[in-house]
């Protein structure tokens, strides 16, 4: 793995968070407890900050930056990054599932409860409104987001992840 330090910002990991051995992590990253970072996934604070809450995984392959003095990233608790999916200098509340190759642009708020389905554009400045799915390119609301959905994905898969990373601390 790589943890270094960018002009004097070190990333701050808590214990509890697994890393896998060939993540990339560096510069302005705060992580929240329970948070597991899988492989070639990339978190890189080096021109902004990188804020994450609890129990947030970021799968395999995505990527998470933010824009040079003016984007930064912030993502909640309960967060599941899919594979290859790209955030970048945005805002994602709590209990959101970011699909497999989806990307998240620019000053986009993914507010809480959310699910952006996998291959999904949401193009800069897009406020995804609580309870909803968006997906296609651009992303527009497809559905509001059911119990079986809210369960059955965004907290069941979160969940699995903390499990997971204890497969291999």
């Amino acid at each position: 793995m790589i943890i270094k330090p960018v002009n004097g910002k070190h990333p701050q990991i808590p214990d509890d968070c697994f890393i896998a051995d060939n993540a990339t992590i560096v510069g302005d990253v705060v992580m929240g407890t329970e948070c597991s970072i899988w492989f070639n996934a990339v978190i890189r604070g080096d021109v902004h900050y990188i804020k994450m809450g609890n129990r947030v995984n970021v799968q395999d392959g995505a990527v998470i930056h933010a824009t040079y003095q003016k984007s930064p990233t912030n993502i909640g608790d309960h967060v599941s990054i899919g594979h290859n999916a790209i955030v970048h200098g945005c805002t994602i509340k709590d209990n959101v599932l970011i699909g497999m190759g989806s990307i998240v642009m620019d000053d986009c708020i993914i507010e809480s409860n959310s699910i952006i389905a996998a291959g999904a554009v949401v193009t800069k400045n897009t406020h995804v409104e609580s309870g909803s799915v968006y997906a296609g390119v651009p992303a527009k609301k497809v559905k509001d987001i059911s119990e079986d959905l809210l369960t059955g994905e965004i907290h069941r898969i979160a969940e699995n992840y903390v499990k997971y990373s204890g497969w291999f601390k």
